[in-house]
């Protein structure tokens, strides 16, 4: 079994922040594999469902962000499971809108929910690093993750959640390079797909442009250059000629 966390903060005040963006990737995946209804449990609301051949459970912490570790520990240890079992969705300062990454084990990075985790946890646990870029000044950073994200990148926000839940059953698996394929495909397609050409699609050969003809035409005549007019005498003596 695998338990997914997915970290946040409670309320309607909270839901569009970038902080939450962990537990607006445990919704999507929940929503897309017909997970069951979230119930409280362990300090959180709490979902089971399958992915692929694993049972997983989802955890989204209800004890604000700097205490999710209390939620996470507790579930964890009633369901027998080991950190290398639970990984953690949740923002990425250090990565541009729209990248993921996964990662096992490792520091926290300053993140308050994953310090939380540590504490309860150790180091040990698997996590899914989700871009939201960096402000550009520490001092602007607690604003920024605590606003909502902007209209302009609500399309690759949704691309970027699709891609998670397109490559869930993969992260379960532990197959996490194809997990990450997953989400490229939704956040970064090829430029190559649907690119096939029309005629093809339609069952039609398609018809080569015409190439220029390699004949060489043949010039056209010049005109002829006019005769010099001839003068009074050359006139006499062809008329003279004449009569000879």
């Amino acid at each position: 079994m695998k338990l997914f966390v997915g970290l946040g903060n409670p309320g309607a005040k909270y839901a569009a922040n970038r902080h939450n963006i962990g537990f607006m990737a445990l919704d999507r995946i929940a929503e897309d594999h017909g997970f069951g209804p979230w119930k409280p449990r362990f300090q959180g609301l709490f979902s089971e469902g399958r992915l692929g051949s694993e049972r997983v459970a989802l955890l989204k912490p209800q004890t604000f962000m700097n205490l999710s570790g209390q939620s996470v520990g507790e579930a964890m240890r009633y369901l027998k499971l080991e950190p290398a079992d639970v990984v953690v969705f949740h923002d990425e300062l250090d990565l541009g809108p729209g990248k993921c990454r996964v990662k096992q084990g490792g520091g926290h990075a300053g993140h308050n929910g994953l310090r939380s985790i540590h504490q309860h946890l150790g180091p040990d646990y698997g996590r899914v690093r989700l871009g939201i870029g960096h402000p550009g000044h520490k001092d602007r950073v607690a604003g920024y993750v605590l606003s909502d994200f902007a209209k302009a990148e609500q399309k690759g926000l949704d691309d970027l959640l699709r891609g998670i839940s397109d490559g869930a059953a993969d992260l379960a698996a532990g197959e996490d390079g194809r997990f990450q394929n997953a989400v490229a495909r939704r956040v970064a397609p090829s430029r190559n797909d649907g690119a096939a050409a029309k005629p093809a699609a339609e069952g039609k050969t398609p018809v080569p442009p015409k190439s220029p003809d390699a004949t060489p035409k043949s010039p056209e005549p010049k005109p002829a250059t006019p005769e010099a007019p001839q003068s009074f005498g050359d006139k006499l003596k062809s008329l003279a000629d004449r009569f000879r």
